[in-house]
């Protein structure tokens, strides 16, 4: 399919001219900055990098059912197997985080289960055209030159019938929804920039829930993509401001201020953060594991 043809379906101008200066954003990037500047600025600007707490167990459980079916897919189709997708999640497994072996034991043995009944449940006959694949789009809300560049990594692309599909791997305790696959602006923005990254239309999304073997599913349309992107302008706009009046000589605590409340508890830069530890009382790293 020609370019045009992808632009005409999706209603998007990706634009030809540059302008002098385009924001690079991700999806985490924005989610952070909309969650707390502060943490933003601790990520993202502050050089050496502030000091950070350790791993978290129930991060470490979902890059690990995330790196086996990665490694799942790219096997030829006959070695697709629950008993190989078992071996994978022994193969890329960490205790990182966990309260004690037992415990990591136990999360180990639901994350074969959980790969084992995914590769029985669904079809995984298919190539995907992407794993953990860039993407990334020069974009404009407006119809003229391109005002930021999105860009992130999605956990798997599939074409079907002529389109892409963006999945995306959930570990986390509850199953997300129909709503949530079309709030996400991550799937949003990874949704556009596929388009464009490989000159194919793509509209759905979905969210693949591993603990309760569920798939929540979403067909964008321009009007909403264009929603999320505007959003995510907006976003961009705001870090960008704050960003050029630290470089400027800006008060870093005024111009990324703190946002406290619960989640203060587990945040990575809680160490680094007077106002967060002021919050609510440090989580244990096991504390966020479902139950």
């Amino acid at each position: 399919m020609e370019g045009g043809g992808v632009k005409e379906q999706l209603g998007f101008d990706f634009g030809v001219e540059q302008p002098q200066r385009l924001t690079k954003v991700s999806p985490a990037r924005l989610s952070t900055f909309d969650d707390c500047p502060r943490r933003y600025r601790l990520a993202y600007l502050d050089r050496p990098t502030p000091q950070r707490t350790g791993p978290w167990a129930h991060s470490t459980l979902g890059a690990v059912v995330h790196n086996a079916l990665r490694a799942l897919f790219d096997l030829p189709v006959a070695k697709r197997t629950p008993q190989r997708a078992i071996a994978l999640v022994a193969e890329h497994w960490k205790d990182a985080g966990f309260a004690d072996d037992d415990q990591a034991a136990r999360y180990r043995a639901r994350a074969k289960g959980w790969v084992a009944e995914y590769v029985e449940d669904n079809d995984v006959s298919d190539d995907p055209v992407g794993l953990e694949r860039w993407v990334s789009a020069p974009v404009s809300t407006t119809g003229g030159r391109p005002t930021m560049i999105i860009e992130g990594r999605a956990d798997r692309i599939d074409q079907r019938g002529g389109e892409l599909v963006i999945v995306d791997y959930k570990t986390g305790r509850r199953a997300p929804d129909e709503h949530e696959a079309r709030a996400s602006q991550a799937l949003a923005m990874y949704a556009v920039a596929a388009t464009r990254t490989l000159r194919m239309p793509c509209t759905k999304v979905e969210l693949h829930h591993l603990p309760s073997g569920t798939i929540a599913a979403a067909e964008h349309t321009p009007e909403t993509l264009k929603r999320h992107l505007e959003r995510a302008e907006e976003t961009a706009g705001d870090l960008r401001l704050a960003a050029d009046t630290l470089d400027a000589g800006g008060d870093g605590d005024a111009l990324f201020p703190a946002r406290p409340d619960r989640r203060c508890a587990w945040c990575d830069f809680r160490p680094s953060c007077v106002a967060g530890q002021q919050a609510a009382p440090a989580a244990q790293p096991w504390d966020l594991l479902a139950p």
